[in-house]
């Protein structure tokens, strides 16, 4: 008779799964955006979200983190990111990833929606977003100084030496 090892069944690990129903939604003006991780599965060292940006969004002025990395895939459509005095038109399959400190913008110039996933790491910029679509709430986009003000709560601050 041989030894063998004991097949184990776990009944539960520790495992996220978010459906594509699922993830909180929040509405940015003309972007819809689907939080999928807040980093409450990561111990906060990442966030993901899913965004879709309307046809002609503008998006955030241009701003620099000093505290995470920001990473974002273009799953759909073209995303316009601006780095310093330099244009990116990303398209599908496309992977920006942005360091601390380094000047960003993104906007979707085009006539059609465009769709990225973007990535936070660590996780505490996903407040930022929540606190943003507080500042919508009155169907007003919120004027640049009082985004800027927001942002600067998250260790983010504008790239204005390059506007």
């Amino acid at each position: 008779m041989t030894d063998r090892p004991q097949a184990t069944t776990p009944t539960s690990f520790p495992v996220s799964v978010v459906g594509p129903d699922d993830g909180e939604l929040l509405t940015l003006g003309t972007t819809r955006m689907r939080i999928l991780e807040d980093g409450s599965n990561t111990g906060h060292r990442l966030g993901l979200a899913e965004s879709v940006l309307a046809p002609h969004t503008p998006g955030p002025p241009q701003h620099r983190h000093a505290q995470h990395d920001e990473g974002f895939y273009v799953l759909s459509g073209t995303v316009r990111f601006t780095v310093g005095d330099r244009q990116h038109d990303a398209t599908a399959g496309t992977l920006v990833m942005v360091p601390p400190g380094a000047p960003h913008a993104f906007a979707n110039v085009t006539d059609q929606p465009a769709v990225m996933l973007s990535t936070f790491t660590p996780a505490r910029y996903v407040q930022y977003f929540r606190d943003l679509q507080d500042l919508f709430a009155d169907g007003r986009a919120p004027t640049r100084a009082v985004t800027l003000r927001t942002m600067s709560r998250y260790a983010t601050e504008p790239a204005d030496d390059l506007a």
